[in-house]
């Protein structure tokens, strides 16, 4: 069969899904708490209502109250948008029959449960059950469905590892709330490649796709000793970062090295190569990447 895709009216999420959304495809979303995956898949619902096709939303989570203040706020309220507070999945496969949807957004596959299990909500158990029966929906009804999944401390997926082998594309969002950047990165995507990333900025209006991706990673008004640029790959897109070093002298025996966003053991290479080959006298240095 030819893959078939419709656009999700968002550059860098269609990016991702390896260039828009395919029909009875299901899509599994993992992230931290506050790291904007309710608004991220709110604002899609409702760039893809606008567009005529109609999408369900449903919150597991939140009050309708809640959701329609944040779809205000985004500007997704659209007629084709419909939003069904429920955590009960024969409710919610009610209502998947009721219209036809072509879109479908579970907040969150945690906080479902089926009534033909005796286990809690996000037991092993239902996680299973209930990623089973959407999946077996999306592909009968050709419905395109988004799963959010909280993760845990370690920064996997919450849940059985059989939910990642289950679904047809797992995505990974990232990013500190305290910062404006997230990133959008692809884990496993049956429809197209996992090397590329997506780059959303937070704004008044939600997540948006960030136009201007060179300017983001490093200051460029002012060039400072100890900071140099350099150009990373990922995926189809080139990303200008910064690098930037401070060694200072030490008065301990243990120099100490320290790196953040950067590879330790190859910090400590590189510093045994400028120690061999330049005689720089790095072991009375802390270095600090």
């Amino acid at each position: 069969d030819d893959v078939s895709r419709f656009s999700s009216f968002n550059y860098e999420f269609d990016l991702v899904l390896g260039g828009g959304v395919v029909p009875g495809s299901l899509t599994l979303i993992g992230g931290s708490p506050g790291v904007g995956k309710s608004t991220l898949l709110l604002k899609v619902a409702g760039s893809i209502a606008k567009s005529g096709k109609k999408v369900l939303y449903v919150s597991g989570e939140e009050s309708a109250g809640q959701i329609k203040l944040r779809a205000n706020r985004l500007d997704a309220n659209h007629n084709e948008l419909f939003l069904l507070s429920e955590i009960k999945l024969e409710e919610i496969m009610s209502e998947l029959l009721r219209i036809d949807y072509e879109v479908c957004i579970i907040d969150s596959i945690q906080t479902i449960y089926s009534g033909h299990l005796n286990s809690s909500p996000g037991s092993v158990s239902q996680v299973r059950e209930i990623t089973f029966e959407l999946m077996r929906k999306a592909k009968e009804s050709n419905i395109a469905m988004f799963i959010i999944g909280h993760i845990t401390k370690d920064g996997s997926i919450a849940g059985p590892r059989v939910l990642e082998h289950m679904v047809d594309t797992v995505l990974y969002f990232e990013g500190e709330a305290s910062r404006e950047l997230r990133m959008l990165r692809g884990f496993k995507n049956r429809f197209g490649s996992t090397s590329e990333i997506g780059i959303f900025e937070m704004t008044q209006e939600g997540l948006v796709s960030a136009k201007d991706i060179a300017s983001k990673f490093f200051d460029k008004s002012k060039s400072q000793s100890g900071s140099s640029l350099t150009v990373s790959m990922e995926g189809s897109r080139a990303i200008i970062l910064e690098v930037q070093a401070l060694v200072s002298e030490t008065t301990f025996p243990n120099p100490k090295r320290s790196a953040t966003g950067f590879d330790t053991n190859r910090l400590t290479m590189l510093l045994a190569l400028l120690e061999k080959k330049l005689d720089l006298p790095f072991n009375h240095y802390d270095v600090f990447i």
